[in-house]
């Protein structure tokens, strides 16, 4: 595998890590309340997505960072705060939309790399498609 397409899959593991934490840290905050079920079926999902992207990192003789990057810190500080002054409900989805667009279109470039492997394409296209499909489901909270 390519060194350019090794460091995408560490950018996209990474991104997976930071957003669960954020995620996790909005869970505890919400006490149950809120937007708890949301919270519950992103961690789920940038869980799985972590943990799918850690073969192909593996194989490739990385070793994938579970602790994520400074950016964790930063999405657990937020919904820390918004959590303090009872913020996590769904004024907090312009946010979140905006945080996984920005993780969609994160696959974006790993998908134009050329020579990425059939079934890592495949798992990269789906990971892409579930974020897309949350997104969609969080629009219609907006909205309702």
């Amino acid at each position: 595998m390519q060194q350019d397409l090794i460091d995408e899959l560490k950018k996209l593991h990474c991104q997976a890590v930071d957003a669960r934490k954020g995620y996790e840290e909005a869970l505890d905050d919400a006490e149950g309340r809120g937007m708890s079920p949301l919270f519950k079926r992103m961690i789920a999902l940038h869980a799985a997505n972590a943990a799918e992207l850690c073969s192909p990192l593996q194989a490739a003789g990385e070793a994938p960072d579970q602790d994520g990057s400074f950016m964790s810190h930063i999405h657990r500080t937020i919904m820390s705060v918004r959590g303090l002054f009872g913020g996590l409900d769904e004024s907090v989805l312009p946010g979140l939309i905006d945080g996984e667009e920005r993780n969609a279109s994160g696959y974006d470039d790993a998908l134009k790399m050329p020579d990425v492997p059939a079934d890592l394409l495949g798992v990269l296209t789906t990971q892409r498609r579930r974020i897309e499909t949350e997104i969609a489901g969080m629009k219609t909270v907006k909205t309702a």
